[in-house]
This record gives C-alpha cells, structure tokens and sequence, in this order.
C-alpha cells in the first residue's frame, strides 16, 4: 500500500548517525491487520526498531457483558470474541460454565463437542495459514483454503442453522443434536479435505519466496515462549510440548489416538508449519469420534433443572413448559453455588480460558476471559526487533491476532 504524508511523522531525533526515524502507522485500516488492530512502527530506512501494539478499536467490554447475560445468553457473545472459530469458543465457555456447576455431560455430548471443536480449529486454521499465504503473495494457497472454510461453514450450517456466529452449546448440552445428514457431510469432508491439503502443501512448504519471508524470521525462543506465556500453535512452534487436550484432559479427548505437533525453529515458518501439521491430527480426531458416536441423548436432560428441554417436552408435557419458563423467563432454574472457578480448553490459537464467580443467581458475579490473542500480541514487539518493514506483515500472519480477544 502506498504512503502518503497522512501516514508518516518525521521525528527530529538522531539514533546511530541517523537524522531521523520514522513513525509508520500499520492500520488500524490495512489490508494485512486482517481486522481492527494498530501498530505503531518506529523505523530507521526500513528498518523496525521499535512496534507499539494499540488494542482499543473495538470496545466490546466482553467481560462486563458476561456480568450481565446469563449463562445460556453470553453464548452469543462468545462468537464474536474470536470469530473465526465460534464453535471452540462455545465450548470454553460452557465448559467453564458446567465446571463451576458440577455438571457431567452425556458421552454423545462429548463426542459431538469434541467434533465441533476439531472442526473450528481446521477452519481457523485454514484461515490463519491462507492469510499468511496471501500476505506474502501466495493468493492461490488462499483461495484453496477458504473453499475448505466454506466446507466447513455448510456443516456448521446443517448442524444449527448458522454458517458464522453459532451459539450452539447450551448448559449441559447442546441446541440440537447430530442429524444423519450432518453426520453424512463431516464424511465427505473428511473424505475429501486431505487431498486439498496435499495440493497447499506442496504449494508453500518448499515455495522460494514463501520460505525466504518467512524461515528465521519473528523467532521466538522455547524460554522465551515459557516465560510470556504463550501457548497454542506459537508455543508449539518453538518446542513447548503443551496441549490441555493431553496434560488436561477434558470433555472426551481421553478416548482418542492422535499426536502433538511440534517444532523446535520457532520462527514464522515453524508456526505455519506446526497448524498445517495440526490440521491433519484434528481430522484423526473427528474420523475417529463421527465412527464411534455414542448413542442416547445429547443433553442432560431437563430433570437436572439446568439444561433446557427438547421442544417436544415444552409443547407436549407441562414439566416440559414449566422448566421451559422458570429457565427462561422466571430466572430461577438454575442453582449456581458461591464458589469461583477457572477453567480452560486448547483452542485453536492456545488457551482460552474463562474465570467465573458465582453469587447463586443464573448470572456470573464476574466473568474474566484469558484470550490467547491478548498474550501473544503482546510479544509482537519482541519478535519485531531488527527486521524489516515487510516483516511485519509475515509475523503478525503467524501469530493470528484476532483483535476481537483484545480489547479487555
């Protein structure tokens, strides 16, 4: 994109024998931020020497909101935290949720949680890697991967009636069970999806100008992941071993056979390289859950006083319309206990946990959300130090800032 006068402030402030250093405005209206983010770049010629991350153009105020929406409701919030995989933030907040209330989901549930969750993070993925692809030129390794995104989408669709923002899990459950003809299309998808990944394959991993924009550059060291707490792909990348679907079990993961995907060079390649790798450990997953689904219900039923009941109860039984109303309008089906809790799953970029207090009523007292964009974006500046401008654009791709988990 070209500069003009509006984006450029010169400082008169000698450095090295320079005259000067430039401050560049990156965003937060730019083809490569991928969404409302800023970063202001101190330069010296083309040089970056210092970057300072600006977080606050959304004003969401996510965690007020969780203060005020009941535990079903803040679903929909969810969604727009990040909303590139709505559906693995769905589940984090539920299984905060059902962790503070002691609940134990049916197996189906866990299954069908587990699938949605594999689902997300190929999608956001997909998204994450074909960015990446186009910012460094390579538009045809985009288009490949947003035709598989919107693979996904039609399943999400068929699933719950929504491509984007899904809201699809509920306390203690989910809105709707698995219907045959989902279940049919994760087959085909699984069927179909790893010959595409194949093809984006060998379309970047040996591409010259892909591997020379991106190997040994943003490195970011094993210590160095260790002690600003990143996780996810960015960790892994650099040889953390980390992944709370092994060292933390939780939902159904116990009952599947699949791998961590590490790298030890820590630089942009190595974090492209590691999702790649994580896609195809995320369809071992799903294949293994859609051919072992359990049967009996997907939610734990409304005699538990928590989980809404099927449609069928509320217009057929009056228990069914009774539960239906206190959970609904009367605010008073759900028994929450004074006691805090914090609770965390592997989402796509890391971990995405959510800290909740409860006063008893069926709105939290507090809610906090641990983001993994929050921390990573925080480590950008380290990693920017002494590259080029051009750079930037390389590492931010790598690390899948969705500014929608930053601000607070």
């Amino acid at each position: 994109m070209p500069l003009t006068l509006a984006d450029v402030n010169i400082e008169s402030k000698e450095k090295d024998g320079q005259d000067y250093l430039w401050t560049l405005n990156f965003g937060p209206q730019h083809p490569a931020t991928h969404t409302t983010l800023r970063i202001v770049l101190k330069l010296d010629g083309e040089r970056v020497v210092d970057s300072i991350p600006d977080i606050g153009y959304l004003h969401s105020g996510f965690e007020k909101i969780g203060e005020h929406l009941d535990y079903n409701q803040y679903v929909t919030v969810t969604d727009r935290m990040n909303y590139i995989s709505p559906m693995a933030n769905n589940v984090a907040w539920h299984h905060a949720v059902e962790t503070l209330l002691d609940i134990e989901l049916t197996p189906r549930c866990k299954y069908i949680r587990v699938i949605i969750s594999e689902l997300a993070r190929i999608s956001d993925h997909l998204l994450s890697t074909g960015a990446m692809g186009l910012d460094t030129g390579a538009f045809t390794f985009f288009l490949y991967a947003f035709y598989q995104r919107e693979c996904i989408y039609d399943i999400f669709e068929t699933l719950c009636g929504a491509r984007f923002t899904n809201s699809y899990t509920r306390v203690g459950g989910v809105m709707h069970d698995m219907t045959p003809t989902v279940i049919e299309k994760i087959r085909s998808f699984l069927k179909t999806f790893p010959k595409t990944l194949d093809d984006m394959e060998r379309l970047l991993n040996r591409n010259r100008i892909f591997v020379d924009r991106t190997k040994d550059v943003g490195v970011l060291t094993k210590q160095e992941a260790l002690s600003r707490a990143c996780s996810g792909p960015v960790a892994r990348a650099s040889g953390v071993t980390r992944d709370l679907r092994i060292d933390e079990p939780y939902l159904a993961y116990g009952d599947f056979d699949f791998n961590i995907c590490c790298a030890t060079a820590g630089d942009c390649f190595a974090r492209y390289y590691v999702r790649m790798a994580e896609m195809r450990e995320s369809l071992k997953i799903v294949q293994q859950a859609i051919e072992n689904l359990p049967s009996g219900p997907a939610n734990i039923g409304s005699d538990e006083r928590t989980a809404m009941p099927s449609k069928q109860q509320v217009y057929q039984t009056i228990e069914g319309t009774i539960m239906q109303f206190e959970l609904v309008m009367a605010n008073r089906g759900i028994e929450v206990p004074h006691e805090e809790v914090y609770a965390a799953t592997e989402a796509p970029n890391g971990e995405l946990g959510f800290y909740i207090v409860g006063d008893g009523s069926d709105v939290a007292y507090r809610a906090r959300c641990r983001p993994p964009s929050f921390i990573h974006f925080a480590a950008f500046p380290h990693l920017m130090k002494g590259h080029t401008l051009s750079d930037v654009v390389a590492v931010l791709g790598s690390l899948n800032i969705i500014a929608a988990e930053l601000d607070r």
